[in-house]
C-alpha cells in the first residue's frame, strides 16, 4: 500500500511538472512556430525540408518536448495559413508573436538559432531567408551580426 502511494504520488507530481512546464513555455512554443513560419515563407514556398527540420528541432528540444507534437504542428500550420491568406498579414502577425520574447535574451537567441537552422535546412540559406532572420533579430533587439546574418 505504501509503495502504491509513493508511485502514484511521483506520477502525479511528474504530470503536474509537465503541465506547469507547458504553461511556462507556451510563449516560446508560439514564438518558435511563428518564427519558423516567417523563415519558411520568406522564399514564397514552405518546403517539406523546412517543415521536417522544425519538427526535428521540436522533438529534440528540452524546452518544447513537453508539448504534444500535434499542438506544435497545429500552431505552425496556423501561422502558415495566415501567410497563405495574405503575406503581409501573416508577416505582421508572426512578428507580433515573436516579439513577445523581447527581453528574454536566452529564449530570443535560441529562437534566432532555430529559425536560422530551419532556413538552411533545404541546403540553401538564401538572402530572403537571411533577411527575415535579421528582421527577427531586430524585433527582439538582438544584433544580427551575433548570428552571422
Amino acid at each position: 500500500m505504501l509503495e502504491w502511494l509513493k508511485t502514484n504520488a511521483t506520477a502525479a507530481r511528474d504530470k503536474l511538472t509537465t503541465e506547469v512546464s507547458k504553461f511556462r513555455n507556451q510563449k516560446f512554443m508560439d514564438a518558435t512556430t511563428a518564427g519558423c513560419a516567417l523563415v519558411a515563407a520568406a522564399d514564397g514556398d514552405i518546403s517539406s525540408a523546412e517543415k521536417s527540420k522544425m519538427v526535428g528541432f521540436i522533438t529534440n528540444s528540452p524546452e518544447l518536448k513537453v508539448f504534444d507534437l500535434k499542438d506544435v504542428i497545429n500552431s505552425f500550420n496556423d501561422h502558415c495559413a495566415k501567410f497563405e491568406f495574405d503575406q503581409q498579414i501573416g508577416r505582421a502577425e508572426a512578428l507580433k508573436v515573436v516579439g513577445k520574447l523581447k527581453g528574454n535574451d536566452g529564449a530570443a537567441r535560441l529562437l534566432v538559432r532555430v529559425v536560422s537552422a530551419v532556413g538552411a535546412s533545404d541546403g540553401n540559406f538564401d538572402d530572403d531567408e537571411k533577411a527575415v532572420c535579421r528582421l527577427i533579430c531586430l524585433e527582439l533587439d538582438l544584433n544580427p551580426a551575433d548570428f552571422d546574418l
